[in-house]
């Protein structure tokens, strides 16, 4: 990655529109920034298309990019904002799946511990992201931002203008599904 120095040259070479600034920002972040949105596409055509949405975005606005805090963090912010908008777009209302009541008093997750080889690990995260992308779209959603963002079910309900409930019971049915899908 650049030094902070080098990526204040590049922002506001983009700032000014110079294409060879914009080319290389595009470049040093278009890897982990389709990562983002692979994780939230139904399959890697719309996650390109994510990824280039939320690029413009974020050439749009990289005026106002203050390096307070991370670029990464702060296109990361923007991708996900653009595949969520995306989603929205393309389903009527996509996260109001339910609000059922039973789901309301889920405690938050506790991580597993489990040691493994880097072969069997590599194996089994491929395994999860594509049971993962096979998700329905509000479930996907929420999982990602709870499980990949780290959001809370209050943020999530804030973010997505559902209840805690819907986000607790998407989650849950999230991970219900992956069981499922993972054996």
């Amino acid at each position: 990655m650049e030094n902070n120095q080098e990526l204040k040259i590049i922002v506001e070479g983009c700032v000014k529109g110079k294409r060879k600034h914009q080319k290389k920002l595009f470049e040093l972040f278009y890897g982990k920034m389709m990562g983002v949105c692979l994780r939230y596409a139904k399959d890697s055509d719309e996650a390109k298309d994510m990824v280039q949405n939320g690029f413009i975005k974020v050439f749009a606005k990289l005026e106002i990019y203050n390096f307070s805090g991370s670029l990464e963090g702060w296109i990361r912010r923007i991708m996900v904002n653009t595949a969520i908008d995306q989603i929205r777009k393309n389903k009527k209302d996509p996260f109001s799946i339910d609000d059922d009541a039973r789901f309301k008093n889920i405690e938050e997750d506790v991580p597993f511990d489990v040691e493994e080889t880097e072969k069997e690990t590599k194996l089994k995260a491929e395994q999860a992201i594509s049971a993962i992308s096979k998700l329905s779209p509000a479930y996907k959603t929420v999982f990602n931002l709870y499980v990949m963002e780290g959001f809370t079910h209050k943020e999530i309900a804030e973010y997505l203008n559902v209840s805690e409930g819907t986000s607790k019971s998407n989650l849950a049915k999230a991970k219900q599904k992956l069981r499922t899908l993972l054996g």
